[in-house]
């Protein structure tokens, strides 16, 4: 049944929707993390490469600067211009040496004065950088030269490789950088090497000095991404952990709140999906339907027909009875109203009634819009007050029933002993009618303390001059011993159960059930 039906599977499916909601905020953040700090990466190539191309520009400038120098001293005799050389590597940062070539062939060095040695012009770059892992004196010591030339004449200007090495070191933000002269290529270690570069395959930025043949590349290793998002973002996983907890249990909420049997059974009064039954009512001398009790049934569109018992204390409690109620009175009107004047007059119309509808005045509203459906005298309205919820009888009740009797409705104590019913009830309640519970019907022949409080309430309401009303009557014993009792009315499975409309209509009004003709 609908109201049962939420059950473990059901359990289970909105744990793992509010668990799946729970995780989106995070996946959803740990992705939009992981995007930017492939983004941070980046920048921190590019900003770390343009450094290092900033830095050794400038140091290239240096050498520009004291090749500039020494250029017009090219050609006199290495010995009249040895001071001019060592004074540039003494006065221009990052010189390591200054060198002169005529000819194709260096002939003056600041280092080691007058020098022969071929020069290979081919192995610049762009005829002006050779990155070199050493020289003849220091085999080891890498260094960057500059070459400038003019007619086969010119200068060149050594940078020692530490000097590129300590600006690889102090730009890298992390990343892994190499300077690029040609073939040859230098690490932050400084050790110039040749042949392919390392891959670094996250974050690669490779920049190109606009001034001198060479290039700056950065990148990040594998798994640099995940340390560099658990050193900076710890602060927000916590966040987006709190996030995703949050979200699960609101879904949860939500989800409960929405597939609750409260929400099911609002969704069903909006779909019309709550129906009268009727179960008849008779005389106890001649055994004639004189009116029925109006029972609601839930038709649900997959469960198929719920019992009473399944949704009637739900719906008390969570309020949705008064509106159910309405709703039923109405459907009841517009069924019996085309008929009425066949069915005899004064046709009892029983509707059971909660507490809560005694603390509204809409309730005489309900029961003025019913009757107005009839012509005066056709049907006799009785509202049973049931006693799953106790009414507490006041001024303002005293004035409802006092109002529903000036309109000729009537009230009926429904259920009597086996709720909330005391003689106090009797005494405060002005009711019309006593509907004795059919659990004392039943142990009529079976239990004589029973049939003793049976004989009691019988006598108390001929005392009282109510009206009493048997439920439950299922066998002739209880028919012969309740009409002797002079019990006025009978209601049970052997008069009739309760019916659908079409039915019911059809035996008391003595035609086929297909030749009854409901409303829409």
């Amino acid at each position: 049944m609908p109201l049962t039906a939420y059950r473990t599977h059901r359990s289970r499916l909105r744990l793992c929707a509010s668990l799946a909601v729970g995780m989106l905020p995070v996946v959803l953040g740990l992705m939009f993390l992981y995007a930017q700090a492939g983004i941070v990466l980046r920048d921190i190539s590019r900003t770390s490469a343009a450094d290092a191309v900033r830095q050794i520009d400038l140091m290239l400038d240096n050498a520009s600067q004291a090749a500039g120098e020494v250029l017009p001293q090219v050609g006199r005799p290495c010995a009249e211009v040895e001071l001019v050389l060592r004074e540039q590597v003494a006065t221009v940062p990052f010189v390591r040496s200054v060198n002169l070539m005529d000819g194709g062939r260096l002939y003056c060095s600041s280092l080691f004065g007058a020098f022969e040695e071929p020069v290979d012009s081919a192995a610049y770059v762009a005829g002006r950088l050779r990155l070199l892992a050493g020289n003849p004196v220091t085999p080891n010591h890498s260094l960057l030269v500059y070459r400038d030339v003019v007619d086969e004449r010119g200068a060149l200007v050594a940078i020692d490789g530490r000097y590129l090495a300590n600006v690889l070191q102090s730009v890298d933000r992390g990343a892994f950088m190499q300077l690029l002269v040609g073939e040859q290529w230098m690490p932050r270690s400084g050790l110039v090497r040749a042949g392919r570069l390392p891959e670094y395959p996250l974050a690669r930025v490779a920049l190109s000095s606009t001034r001198y043949p060479y290039q700056v590349r950065a990148a990040f290793p594998r798994g640099a991404r995940l340390r560099y998002m658990g050193e900076q973002y710890p602060v927000l996983f916590v966040l987006l952990g709190l996030l995703g907890a949050l979200a699960g249990v609101g879904s949860h909420w939500l989800l409960a709140r929405s597939s609750s049997p409260s929400i099911e059974l609002r969704r069903a009064l909006q779909a019309g999906e709550f129906i009268p039954y009727f179960q008849p009512l008779v005389r106890s001398g001649t055994q004639q339907w004189i009116g029925a009790e109006v029972l609601m049934r839930w038709q649900h569109p997959r469960e198929g027909l719920v019992r009473p018992d399944l949704f009637i204390p739900l719906a008390e409690s969570s309020g949705l009875i008064v509106p159910m109620t309405r709703e039923l009175m109405r459907e009841t009107a517009e069924l019996l109203a085309p008929v009425a004047d066949r069915l005899g007059g004064g046709f009892h119309v029983g509707i059971n009634i909660a507490a809560a509808h005694c603390r509204s005045r809409e309730l005489v509203d309900d029961c003025r819009n019913f009757l107005q459906a009839f012509e005066p005298g056709q049907v006799v309205l009785t509202l049973e007050l049931t006693e799953r919820e106790l009414l507490e009888p006041d001024a303002f009740t005293d004035q409802l029933f006092a109002d529903l009797h000036e309109m000729g409705v009537k009230i009926a104590l429904d259920d009597f002993g086996t709720g909330h019913s005391s003689l106090s009830y009797l005494h405060k309640l002005k009711v019309d009618y006593l509907k004795i519970d059919q659990s004392f019907v039943a142990m009529i022949g079976k239990d004589a303390l029973s049939l003793h409080i049976l004989d009691s309430v019988i006598d108390l309401c001929a005392k009282l001059q109510l009206e009493v009303i048997a439920e439950g009557v299922e066998d002739e014993q209880q028919l012969r011993y309740l009409g002797n009792r002079r019990v006025d009315y009978l209601q049970g499975y052997l008069f009739g159960r309760p019916l659908p409309a079409a039915e019911f209509l059809a035996c008391a009004l003595d035609e086929p059930a297909a030749s009854v003709q409901l409303p829409g």
